[in-house]
């Protein structure tokens, strides 16, 4: 996997309640070393989306992730909320 660095441009999406909470589909961060910068610098442009991605699952280019994750330059993160239902 790329090492990660000061100026990786990762693309965030946003799934259901995110998607609702962010207002958007997805936005693109730039300087974010690992998930938890990027979760950090997407909180920080929508208000009220802290509360939705404390609580999802995250997941980096298709896999589950850790916030303590390095991301690569390109690289894609999924916020997805849980979801109701049965």
């Amino acid at each position: 996997m790329p090492r990660a660095n000061d100026s990786a441009l990762v693309t965030v999406r946003y799934w259901a309640g995110a998607r609702a909470a962010a207002g958007v589909e997805s936005d693109v961060v730039r300087g974010c070393r690992t998930v938890a910068d990027a979760v950090a610098a997407v909180d920080g442009l929508h208000p009220g989306l802290s509360a939705v991605t404390a609580v999802s699952t995250l997941l980096l280019d298709g896999r589950a992730t850790h916030r303590d994750h390095d991301l690569p330059d390109g690289s894609v993160l999924e916020v997805l909320p849980p979801f109701a239902g049965g």
